[in-house]
C-alpha cells in the first residue's frame, strides 16, 4: 500500500504525464499546472536538487508553508546525473575487475567475463529511479509544499517571479546548484563532448574515451569506463590527480589508474581538439613536448560552476555571480538577511552530503532564528575510486598555515589483518593530531572502503574525543577499520612514553 506521500508524488507525476519511477519533470511539460500562490510563504526555495529538497523537508518539519521552485529536473545533479548514477556504475565496474582478478583470491577466472555495458546502464537507471522516488516522496508528499516549475528570478527583497506569478516570502533559500565547467579548449564545442549530464545516457561503451580533468569525477569515471571496456586516456593540467589531497594519496591513485591500464598525462594541457574522419583528435602539450590522442568520445571532468546567473540577484540585494557563486557568511546568510543559500551554489566543496548539512543549517537559522555555523560542522568527503580516498578535518598544510604543530600517526593497510585477508592491502590510514596532545585535527584514508572508515574519525573530531581515547574502543575482529584503533594505540603509547619520560626526569632532579 502506498503512503500518503507516495500517492501525492504519483499524482504529481501522473499530472505531468511522467513515469513516477523517474524524476524527469521539465517545467515546460504541458500537463503541469503550477498551484495558485499563497499570500506569503514562510520560505521560498529556488532549486529542487538535494539542497532544495532537504531544505524544504526541514522547513516543513518546523510547521511552515514552503514554495519549492524548480526549472528542470527534481532531484538535481545528485539524483539524476551525479552520485547515484556514478556510484552504481562504479560498483558494476568493480565487480568486473574482481572477476578478472579472481586468481589472486584463490578462485578461477570465470570463463566469460565479457562486459554487458547496456545491462550495467540499465541497473544504474533502475537504482536511480528507486532512490530518487524515495527522496521525492518524503518531501513532496507534504501538503505544506507548493511545487512550482519555471524560471525563477527575484523581483524585490521579498518576492520571486515564476511562470508569470509573484511569490512573496518571509525567508528564502537559493539552492540552484552548479553545472559542469567546460574549459575553453579550441575546437571542443564543434567536436562534441560528454559531461556528467550526458555520459549516463550512453548505451554503448565508447571503445576509446578521453577524460579531460583529474578531479573526483574525472578519476572515478576514467577508472569505471576502463574496467567496463574502454581504452581510457586521462589528461590533468596539474602535476597530480586530486590536487587538494595529500601527495602520497594522489600518488597511490595515479599508480592504481595506471595499473588498470589507463594512459595518464599529468601536468599536460589540452590545447586543441578537432575531428579527423570519425575520430576526435586531442592535441596535448606538456613542457614543450606535444602528443595527439585519438578518441571516440571526450568526457569533461574539469569541475563545476555555480548556477547563479539569471536570478536577478541585484533586485534582492544579494551579492553573487556565476564565477564565485552566492556570497554567504558562516550562517549561510546572504547580503540580504532574509535570504540564505545552500549547496553547490555557495559551497567551496561541492558534495551532496554538504548540501544536506547546509540545508539543515539554513532551515534552522532562517526559521528558528538560530545561529548555527557551517564552520563548526565536521564534513568528510570521499573520492570513490579504487582505492577510495577519503578525508576529514584539516590537512597538514592547513594546520601549518595556522601555526598548529602537527604529529601524524600512519598505519599502512598491509599491516591490517582484514585488509590482508581481503587482498585489499593498498593504502593507509593517516591521522593528524596537535603535537603534544591527542586532539585530532584531521585524517586521510586511502583504502578499498575508505569512505566507510573515515566516519569513525569524523565522529571523534565532532565529539571532541581524543585519539588516545579511541584506542579504548573495541572493534569486531577482523575489520579494516581496525586501522583507526591501531593508529590510536600508537598515539596512546607515545603519550604514556612521554609521561614516563617526564616522571623519570622529575625523579632524577629530586633524588640526585
Amino acid at each position: 500500500m502506498q503512503s500518503i506521500a507516495e500517492e501525492r508524488l504519483t499524482a504529481i507525476c501522473r499530472t505531468t504525464s511522467i513515469d513516477p519511477s523517474r524524476t524527469n519533470q521539465p517545467w515546460t511539460n504541458p500537463g503541469w499546472t503550477n498551484p495558485k500562490p499563497a499570500a506569503r510563504y514562510d520560505m521560498a526555495i529556488l532549486g529542487g536538487g538535494p539542497a532544495g529538497l532537504l531544505a524544504a523537508h526541514a522547513a516543513v518539519a518546523e510547521g511552515t508553508k514552503v514554495a519549492l521552485i524548480e526549472r528542470n529536473l527534481l532531484g538535481g545533479v545528485c539524483v539524476n546525473v551525479g552520485c547515484i548514477s556514478s556510484k552504481s556504475l562504479i560498483r558494476t565496474s568493480r565487480l568486473y575487475a574482481e572477476m578478472r582478478d579472481a586468481q589472486n583470491y584463490g578462485a578461477r577466472v570465470p570463463g566469460d567475463t565479457e562486459v554487458d555495458f547496456a545491462q550495467a546502464m540499465n541497473r544504474m537507471r533502475a537504482v536511480r529511479a528507486r532512490l530518487s522516488r524515495r527522496v521525492l516522496a518524503r518531501t513532496l508528499g507534504s501538503p505544506h509544499i507548493d511545487l512550482f516549475f519555471g524560471e525563477a528570478a527575484f523581483a524585490g527583497h521579498d518576492v520571486i517571479t515564476v511562470a508569470g506569478e509573484k511569490l512573496f516570502f518571509k525567508t528564502a533559500c537559493i539552492a540552484t546548484g552548479a553545472r559542469p565547467l567546460i574549459p575553453p579548449i579550441p575546437g571542443l564545442s564543434g567536436v562534441g563532448y560528454l559531461t556528467n549530464e550526458s555520459v549516463f545516457d550512453l548505451n554503448e561503451c565508447p571503445p576509446r574515451l578521453l577524460v579531460i580533468g583529474g578531479g573526483p569525477l574525472g578519476c572515478e569515471l576514467a577508472q569505471a569506463f576502463c574496467r567496463l571496456g574502454s581504452r581510457v586516456t586521462i589528461v590533468q593540467d596539474e602535476p597530480l590527480f586530486l590536487s587538494q589531497e595529500e601527495r602520497d594519496a594522489a600518488q597511490i591513485l595515479s599508480e592504481a589508474l595506471a595499473r588498470d591500464g589507463i594512459d595518464i598525462y599529468l601536468n599536460t594541457q589540452t590545447v586543441r581538439v578537432e575531428t579527423d574522419g570519425s575520430e576526435k583528435m586531442a592535441h596535448l602539450e606538456s613542457g614543450g613536448d606535444t602528443a595527439t590522442v585519438a578518441a571516440d568520445e571526450i568526457l569533461i571532468g574539469a569541475g563545476s560552476v555555480p548556477n547563479a546567473g539569471g536570478l536577478h540577484l541585484e533586485a534582492a540585494g544579494v551579492d553573487g555571480d556565476e564565477t564565485n557563486g552566492i556570497r554567504v557568511n558562516d550562517f549561510l546568510q546572504t547580503t540580504n538577511p532574509r535570504i540564505y543559500a545552500s549547496g553547490d551554489v555557495c559551497s567551496v566543496h561541492k558534495f551532496a552530503h554538504i548540501e544536506s548539512v547546509s540545508a539543515r543549517i539554513v532551515a534552522h537559522n532562517a526559521l528558528r532564528r538560530r545561529r548555527e555555523r557551517l564552520s563548526k560542522v565536521v564534513i568528510p568527503w570521499c573520492t570513490y575510486t579504487d582505492p577510495e580516498i577519503a578525508h576529514t578535518g584539516m590537512y597538514v598544510t592547513e594546520a601549518r598555515a595556522k601555526k598548529i604543530p602537527v604529529k601524524t600517526f600512519t598505519v599502512p593497510m598491509h599491516d591490517v589483518d582484514r585488509a590482508v585477508i581481503d587482498g585489499e592491502e593498498e593504502g593507509f590510514v593517516k591521522i593528524h593530531v596537535k603535537e603534544g596532545t591527542d586532539q585530532i585535527l584531521g585524517a586521510t584514508v586511502v583504502a578499498r572502503h575508505g569512505g566507510e572508515i573515515i566516519n569513525d574519525i569524523s565522529l571523534a573530531i565532532m565529539s571532541r574525543v581524543g585519539l588516545s581515547t579511541v584506542a579504548r574502543i573495541s572493534h569486531p575482529y577482523p575489520t579494516q577499520a581496525a586501522a583507526i584503533r591501531m593508529a590510536a594505540e600508537m598515539c596512546a603509547n607515545q603519550q604514556r612514553d612521554s609521561i614516563f619520560q617526564r616522571l623519570r626526569s622529575l625523579s632524577r632532579r629530586l633524588f640526585i
